[in-house]
């Protein structure tokens, strides 16, 4: 029996979803998991699997449409209601096939008829190409909840160009994503009435598509002399009332030869390039998100030598970062042999966005509105202290291939530097607080939901891990590694976006000493770690005494809401991070022996 797929419920405080595009059309047939649907929110996009195998019988909310919670998006048609299943779709061409049904068998018997029957033939014929030459409005699309207008950065398409069905027409730009708008039908861009650089209202009209249907036998129409189109049309309805039986068989072989003949020239001109983009994803013309292009774009990786592992052989962001990190690994291969040589060549190459001034993207604007709308709420200040974490340095370098092995996460610091964290939020509580000066109350939090700032291609995205005090060394491992990569590809839940309570900031992962990061609302604290650096340090040891010897040390920067937390109570929690990652303690979650 028929089975509906339903907008699932994407996140605690998510109500509705919008449709950005279907990966499956009526009639196709789908396999229970198999993606069927791509559906943005507010806070997240992700792929809608098919609830069961079947036939997709009908579609009822559309491409860019927004829908509830719960609401029906399509009805799934079981394996044996295949041929049912396309049928209620179309309602209007399917009374057409049910007349041309009844149409052939009696011309076949009478002549009287037959002469009726053309007359239905031929009136469908009008209506399809009246619907042929009516243009499609492709309208901005409500990108999120809270979303009200976008601006339109780059149009893939100009006024003339063919298009396909679902192929990648113009880029949009919000305050929360970047992403492409698809053609809603197959035919040829007739108008575009909003320029790049504007910004518009959701609804409203971005360009008119001509020719719509997505056939592949319509969109070539348009493109033939308008006079060999229309010629056909009068010659047909000439004849009709004079010769009914001879227009059918001649109406039809007419129209049949045009197309056939000038179809194959477009359709060969134009295969080399589809090929070429379905092959990799990349190209102007393929479906790649400027995300990804920009993310490209830094790190100087060609997409014509991409390989997709996306949707449809879509260029994801993880494929971009594996090749650069294959072309750093292939050029850092040869280098010790050429290194003399090459020395005196080598310059930094120039960054493509040097020279250029380019408009503020709606993230990036938003990203900075919160900043200044942090330090205008809270009273601000950032405490620093050195840690000596060389017993940690060699716990790990002992550990960290049993650990890959064992754990499948790379034993990197941040572990450690967590696990201090957390302890030492549960001993001092008014860290991990939050305060409501309007009402006159502080809230000291019953767990410690740590949140880790991961840095992407559009911004600092900050994921928690949710009751991080109730790990081990190896669960916080796992937790961190896990959250950084779906947040990096765009796969991280709405849910795991908000309610932190703490957050922790791995500044040194580009090689920074330390910095004052800013507060991340409502929380009172977030602690920035600085790099790893070996340097000369004096030590006290207790038979030679002062000695000075190199050492694995770290800063520590704990920034801090004044209002709540005291200086006294930053550096107390800072000390106990400082005593805990010098012990070194860690032998029992690493499994060595003390």
């Amino acid at each position: 029996m028929p089975v509906s797929v339903t907008m699932p419920r994407l996140g605690e405080s998510v109500t509705e979803g919008t449709v950005t595009r279907w990966l499956k059309q009526e009639g196709e047939r789908v396999e229970a998991d198999e993606p069927l649907l791509e559906v943005s929110t507010d806070k997240v996009d992700t792929e809608i699997p098919s609830p069961a195998a079947g036939v997709l019988s009908r579609i009822v909310v559309g491409e860019d449409e927004t829908a509830d919670v719960g609401s029906e998006l399509a009805i799934i048609a079981g394996d044996g209601e295949d041929a049912g299943s396309a049928a209620p779709a179309p309602a209007a061409p399917a009374k057409e096939e049910a007349a041309a049904e009844e149409a052939a068998p009696e011309p076949a018997a009478p002549e009287t008829p037959s002469t009726e029957k053309p007359v239905e033939q031929e009136a469908p014929a009008p209506a399809a190409q009246t619907g042929g030459g009516e243009g499609i409005a492709v309208k901005m699309p409500a990108l999120g909840e809270s979303v009200t207008e976008g601006t339109v950065t780059r149009w893939l398409k100009q006024v003339g160009d063919t298009v396909e069905a679902d192929e990648p027409l113009l880029e949009v730009s919000t305050d929360k994503v970047d992403t492409e708008i698809p053609s809603p039908v197959a035919g040829t861009v007739l108008e575009i009435k909003v320029p790049e650089d504007e910004t518009v209202e959701v609804g409203a009209d971005l360009a008119i598509i001509g020719a719509p249907g997505g056939a592949a036998t319509e969109a070539p129409k348009p493109d033939p002399a308008p006079q060999q189109a229309a010629e056909p049309a009068p010659k047909q309805a000439a004849p009709a009332p004079q010769q009914q039986s001879a227009p059918l068989v001649e109406s039809k072989p007419a129209p049949a030869p045009a197309p056939a003949a000038e179809a194959p020239a477009p359709a060969q001109a134009a295969a080399p390039a589809a090929e070429k983009v379905s092959a990799n994803g990349a190209g102007d013309a393929g479906y790649v998100t400027p995300l990804v292009r920009k993310l490209a774009a830094e790190k100087g990786v060609d997409l014509s030598s991409v390989t997709g592992t996306g949707v449809g052989g879509r260029i994801r962001k993880q494929d971009v970062i594996e090749a650069a990190d294959r072309a750093a690994a292939a050029k850092a291969a040869p280098a010790p042999a050429k290194q003399e040589a090459a020395a005196p060549a080598a310059k930094p190459a120039a960054s493509p966005l040097r020279g250029r001034t380019e408009k503020l993207t709606r993230i990036r604007a938003t990203i900075a509105r919160r900043m200044v709308e942090s330090l205008h709420v809270s009273a601000q200040l950032t405490t620093v202290v050195e840690v000596d974490i060389t017993k940690v340095a060699n716990l790990r370098s002992k550990a960290k291939v049993a650990f890959q092995a064992k754990h499948g996460a790379k034993l990197t610091f941040m572990p450690f530097l967590a696990l201090a964290a957390v302890e030492a939020l549960r001993e001092h509580p008014v860290v991990n607080s939050s305060i409501d000066q309007e009402a006159g109350t502080v809230t000291y939090h019953d767990g410690e939901h740590l949140a880790i700032a991961v840095d992407t291609p559009k911004g600092l995205v900050v994921p928690v891990i949710r009751d991080a005090g109730d790990l081990n060394l190896a669960g916080l491992a796992k937790r961190i590694a896990d959250v950084a990569e779906r947040t990096r590809n765009n796969k991280i839940s709405p849910d795991e976006l908000s309610g932190g309570t703490f957050t922790l900031t791995n500044t040194g992962s580009r090689g920074a000493l330390f910095d004052t990061p800013i507060i991340n609302q409502p929380q009172v604290g977030i602690l920035g770690t600085g790099a790893v650096v070996k340097r000369a340090v004096v030590v006290d040891d207790p038979n030679l005494g002062e000695l000075i010897v190199p050492r694995s040390m770290i800063y520590l920067a704990l920034s801090y809401d004044h209002r709540i937390v005291d200086g006294a109570d930053a550096a107390r929690f800072l000390v106990t991070m400082k005593d805990r990652l010098e012990a070194g303690q860690f032998e029992g979650d690493l499994g060595l022996s003390s």
